[in-house]
């Protein structure tokens, strides 16, 4: 290399965003010597209150990251943001989501510090007992909703998550697993902006530099930036310490553990403004930092850094402090007590006698009550932050916020005017022509989107013409969404390829309430990527439920290019598992899979899996035309049937013998092959047989018991034998016996993952093709003849 070459340096492109730095000699309106004194004597509180809690639910908690991100929280919480703290459901006020989960402790701290200073100074704002965080309800802390001490029963208390859920008032979502919490808290974002548009709400996301390291965040902030969502707020508690590492990120000349950017750099190198505050233990440059961001210079969303200590004045600091603490009631976590109790002039009792729940849940409301006795005997701290409260409550009423002017509306998707056993005559598809079944579901999704008015965002893995999620944005404005430049558009880029990002965007645009989201991938990619999305989804809207009983908010997560059709692709994308993956897979109405073989059998699919509310729909899809046979004429019924879950294409005659027993098919490309090539051949011999179609377990298991046996009774599972393009497990609830699942035919009959090739040669290797599955349907209905004679 030469010396010229050497010299040269590499600098950044253009970027829309900037960079600034918050440093001691930074000012703020709100930094006078009074609220400097207020805030330094509420985190005093807060970090010992932390301390408390891991104390009480030992070995349990993460207490360092709790404490080191107290001072971004309690300036936004008192300072930045605008909400009410009586309304926790209001859709149109600033939101801080706590992406990362772990500092749960810190959240339960911080909600109930805010609660006891709003009910001894203004207890006007307060909603009632169940929407509010008591500081009670720090006894549930990590305990079970069976909880039986008598304290807990008493008080009426919260059971507290290890890491945030929605039965917490205002935690909109679950987070805490691998990065999720960044993804979904921006779909909250955008799910505001969508609403709202230039008046909409700010979302607050609470970070660490180790939870930035997850690929679907760096998915995320380009999603962010692109579209230029400036109503998101990433705060990053840079304290450089995660599980293991004391040295996470490159910090100047040194390089990190982890990754070789500092979290400036990531933030920038994303295009997004920067503010780096040098201190975030000084509360002035905190609030210094949040003002300055919050003055909006231009249109990209917004990154303060804060360089923390984690485990600050703990006694534990750094990667020890994550998930650890002093030994209950040792004399290390009462030294952590000491300068409150020196501050205060208060005592917190010391721990004696047998160490029963009983006794443990004592003491540790004692300590509650010496928390409590300090805010009561202070009124100078408690009136100083309700004042702050009220004047967050009045900004917001201020504002009068109203949704923008083509705002979607959801309720309409939901209202009694769609229903799922009345096809619109535009999703109707002639006989004898052809149609796929992923049009089909982008025309069913463009039809909703159309009827609400633009309540539906599409988004794909780049994928977005060949999984036809696209059409689901037709009549609306071209091209992609940009919350400045292009509003109105119905397609949303998520960063690339990125099925981890896409399904947290649809799941958090979906959770704010106003949009439905719809994120298409092959089915062999976004049911393994998104798994871990939809279950936070799942845990989340459950919460939500129970917090304040509101139906779920459904995501689509939708597996296009489903199955053995995608042959030519090869085995890495023409998977038969994916529906393993969440057939069944969830809690009761968490979850709905759809299979439909019909295209015609979409609409009515979907419309029912809406009506039912569940927190995530997976309609799998397939790439090739299918022919649109004539129902009718077959003698097939309806494809409204399909919303019974399984249906019945043909009943056997029971007075007639002889009788050749029960065929289940699943999987749009056997299916298929088996009306055409196989259902004319049992016609021909004359078979007297029971064949029932799958299209939704979940459906069906929705139904009334009485109605489920009535459809397909426990006889018929026990002597049915299955035809699936998927695998043999998902049979398992319709094909019982051990003579049925060895007669079955599925794609890994014969041990090995299938090669490429057109549809049809793959289901020829699978033994699915036509002569397959008369072969193995002509045996069947022989053994059942020979065995009913």
């Amino acid at each position: 290399m030469s010396k010229k070459e050497s010299s040269k340096k590499f600098t950044f492109g253009p970027k829309r965003g900037y960079y600034a730095e918050i440093g001691p000699d930074s000012s703020s309106s709100r930094g006078s010597e009074e609220a400097i004194r207020m805030f330094d004597d509420y985190d005093l509180v807060y970090r010992s209150l932390c301390g408390i809690l891991y104390n009480f639910v030992p070995k349990s908690g993460h207490p360092g990251g709790s404490i080191s991100s107290g001072r971004i929280v309690e300036s936004l919480l008192f300072n930045t943001m605008d909400y009410c703290i009586g309304d926790p459901e209001c859709t149109g006020a600033d939101i801080l989501s706590y992406a990362a989960g772990h500092k749960a402790m810190g959240l339960y701290a911080m909600w109930a510090l805010r609660n006891e200073c709003a009910r001894i100074a203004s207890a006007e704002l307060l909603p009632g007992p169940e929407k509010q965080l008591r500081i009670e309800d720090l006894l549930g802390f990590r305990r079970n909703p069976t909880q039986e001490t008598p304290l807990f029963s008493k008080f009426k208390v919260k059971p507290l998550d290890g890491h945030p859920s929605p039965i917490t008032p205002f935690v909109k979502l679950s987070t805490g697993a691998s990065g999720v919490g960044v993804t979904t808290s921006f779909g909250l974002g955008f799910g505001a902006m969508d609403a709202y548009g230039k008046n909409a709400p700010f979302v607050h996301v609470l970070e660490g530099e180790g939870g930035m390291t997850p690929g679907r965040v760096s998915e995320a902030m380009a999603t962010a930036a692109s579209a230029q969502m400036w109503n998101i707020m990433l705060h990053v508690d840079w304290n450089q310490s995660s599980i293991d590492s004391d040295r996470v990120c490159r910090d100047g000349e040194t390089p990190g553990d982890y990754v070789q950017w500092s979290p400036t750099e990531f933030c920038y190198m994303h295009d997004w403004n920067v503010i780096l505050v040098e201190n975030g233990k000084d509360i002035g440059q905190v609030l210094a930092a949040q003002e300055l961001a919050m003055k909006r210079q231009n249109d990209q969303p917004t990154a303060i850094i804060y360089r923390t200590i984690k485990g600050w004045q703990y006694g534990i600091e750094g990667r020890k402090s994550h998930g650890a603490g002093h030994d209950f009631c040792s004399e290390a976590y009462y030294k952590t007590l000491k300068p409150l109790e020196e501050r205060f002039g208060v005592t917190f009792p010391k721990f004696e006698g047998e160490k029963t729940p009983v006794a443990i849940e004592k003491a540790f409301y004692d300590a509650l009550m010496v928390v409590r006795k300090i805010l009561e005997d202070n009124r100078e701290i408690t009136d100083f932050f309700g004042r702050m409260l009220t004047e967050a409550h009045d900004r917001l009423i201020g504002a009068k916020k109203t949704l923008r002017k083509n705002a979607g509306d959801v309720s309409r998707i939901y209202s009694d005017d769609i229903k799922a056993d009345k096809i619109p005559a535009e999703l109707t598809y002639k006989p004898g022509s052809s149609q796929t079944l992923r049009a089909a579901l982008g025309e069913t999704l463009n039809y909703l989107n159309k009827k609400s008015g633009g309540a539906i965002i599409s988004a794909s893995a780049d994928l977005l013409g060949s999984t036809s999620i696209l059409k689901a944005g037709d009549g609306f404005a071209e091209g992609f969404y940009n919350a400045v430049s292009n509003p109105d558009s119905r397609i949303l880029l998520t960063g690339g390829i990125c099925e981890d990002c896409m399904g947290g965007i649809m799941a958090g645009l979906s959770t704010f309430g106003h949009n439905i989201g719809a994120g298409s991938s092959y089915g062999a990619f976004i049911a393994a990527l998104t798994h871990i999305t939809a279950r936070l989804h799942g845990i989340g809207q459950q919460g939500k439920q129970q917090y304040n009983n509101e139906p779920h908010n459904p995501f689509f997560l939708v597996c296009a290019h489903a199955g053995l059709k995608t042959g030519e692709d090869g085995p890495t994308h023409a998977d038969p598992q994916a529906l393993q993956l969440l057939q069944e897979n969830f809690p009761k109405n968490v979850m709905i899979t759809l299979t439909p073989w019909d295209p015609q059998e979409v609409y009515p699919l979907v419309i029912a899996a809406l009506k039912k509310r569940p927190a995530v729909i997976a309609p799998f899809v397939t790439r090739p035309n299918e022919k649109i046979f004539d129902r009718k004429a077959l003698g097939l019924p309806p494809a409204t049937e399909a919303v019974k879950g399984i249906y019945a294409l043909r009943r056997a005659d029971g007075s007639k013998k002889p009788y050749h027993g029960t065929l289940v098919l699943q999987g749009s490309g056997v299916t298929n092959t088996f009306i055409e090539e196989v259902l004319p051949k049992i016609d021909e011999a004359g078979l007297n047989i029971n064949i029932f179609y799958v299209a939704s377990a979940e459906l069906f298991l929705m139904l009334p018991e009485k109605e489920q046996k009535s459809i397909y009774p426990d006889s018929l599972a026990n002597e049915a034998m299955g035809i699936t393009g998927l695998t043999l497990p998902t049979m398992f609830r319709w094909v019982t016996s051990s003579g049925g699942r060895d007669s079955s035919l599925h794609p890994f009959k014969h041990g090995h993952y299938l090669g490429s090739g057109q549809a049809h040669k793959v289901l020829e290797e699978a033994g699915l093709h036509g002569a397959g599955q008369w072969a193995a349907v002509e045996k069947y209905a022989a053994g059942m003849e020979k065995k009913n004679s």
